[in-house]
């Protein structure tokens, strides 16, 4: 057996594998990029909104140790509590849909945004213990349990070299004015998560390629397995033998003969077909001997195939023979000189043929006005 024929995975996923691994929850993710965009976005929210927050806070506290002997008398605890969480509603919503756009940009920058039955569908598979030990203690467990750590290690360095540096303003906080030092610690914490988040950015544009090759990895197929979807999305030999099979059974015996006998078939090129006959002497004039379309329209090609019936593309002249001519008919008048035109083509193709003389050219031909036909038997102005 050559190699890659059996189990040995060689081949590129296919897009028929791709979109059936995205249908069952099989899809790129980065949960290092997930949890950067959300960090990020935090830090925006700090330092875009932070002051407003703060202000917030401080309203709320101010409102909440107001009181007076009215408010003694007639006090609603519900009131008060639904009028100081109005002071940080707005503020903290703010926050939430930032947090939200940030979870759902995740997915949207690696092209797998949208909701997905199969992979919240039960999974047989991961109620094994087995299969849960193999997952741990296994290739993807060792690397996850190696990316943790590195993660861990990378924002501890980032933690310490911060921390050093800003260590002096620190411990002069308590020297300053109390508005001062807040304003100075709201900085330093911004500038502390906002490093932070760039780190998880860099840890996670090392994750994403990697999981971009482990993903490609995953969906990689076997040369047979490339074979069966092509003859699953194509149609195995047996099944269009067996197409064909049936397309035959939809003509009648002596349709088929007729087909045998026919001068040349019309077609539209697929939809329609028409077969004419036109024997000179006992003719009088050209006869529709078989008609149809969709599965009759197969078969009458099928058949004026085997017994080598010249087909000739007229998709127009075809459709207006089907819809104006029944089967044993003679043609319409205004049709003759378009047809006349083609079966002389035809025997002037059959003579050149015999005689080894140069092919003749194909004509135009010009289907009346009155007789023009559209695909679905109306008339064409």
């Amino acid at each position: 057996m050559a190699e890659g024929e059996g189990g040995e995975k060689t081949e590129e996923a296919t897009p028929k594998r791709r979109r059936d691994a995205i249908e069952k929850g099989d899809i790129l993710q980065s949960k290092e990029l997930g949890t950067a965009m959300v960090v990020l976005g935090g830090a925006a929210w700090i330092a875009l909104a932070g002051p407003w927050m703060l202000g917030a806070l401080r309203n709320m506290l101010a409102d909440g140790l107001r009181f007076d002997a009215a408010s003694l008398r007639a006090f609603d605890p519900a009131e008060a509590f639904y009028r100081l969480a109005a002071a940080v509603a707005f503020p903290l919503a703010s926050l939430f849909a930032i947090t939200l756009v940030a979870a759902v940009g995740t997915p949207a920058i690696l092209g797998s945004l949208g909701f997905r039955w199969g992979a919240i569908a039960p999974k047989p598979s991961k109620l094994n213990p087995l299969a849960g030990f193999g997952r741990m203690f296994g290739i993807n467990g060792v690397l996850e349990l190696g990316k943790s750590l590195a993660k861990v290690a990378l924002l501890g360095l980032v933690g310490w070299w911060l921390l050093s540096n800003e260590a002096g303003r620190l411990v002069t906080l308590g020297q300053q004015d109390l508005v001062a030092a807040l304003g100075e610690l709201g900085q330093t914490f911004v500038l502390a998560v906002l490093v932070m988040a760039l780190a998880l950015a860099l840890i996670a544009g090392v994750d994403i390629p990697a999981q971009i090759m482990r993903r490609s990895s995953r969906l990689r197929m076997t040369k047979q397995e490339v074979k069966d979807e092509h003859k699953q999305s194509e149609g195995s030999p047996e099944l269009k033998a067996q197409i064909r099979r049936r397309q035959h059974e939809v003509l009648k015996n002596s349709t088929r003969g007729a087909v045998a006998e026919a001068t040349v078939v019309l077609t539209n090129p697929t939809h329609f077909a028409v077969a004419l006959r036109y024997r000179v002497g006992i003719d009088a004039a050209p006869i529709v001997v078989a008609r149809g379309r969709g599965a009759t329209a197969d078969a009458i090609r099928e058949l004026a195939d085997e017994h080598a019936v010249p087909m000739l593309g007229y998709p127009q002249l075809a459709r207006a023979l089907y819809f104006t001519t029944r089967t044993g008919q003679v043609i319409r008048d205004d049709l003759y000189l378009a047809v006349a035109t083609v079966i002389a083509f035809v025997f002037n193709l059959d003579n050149a043929m015999a005689e080894g003389a140069p092919m003749p050219q194909r004509p135009d031909v010009e289907v009346p006005q009155g007789a023009r036909f559209d695909e679905d038997g109306h008339k064409v102005e």
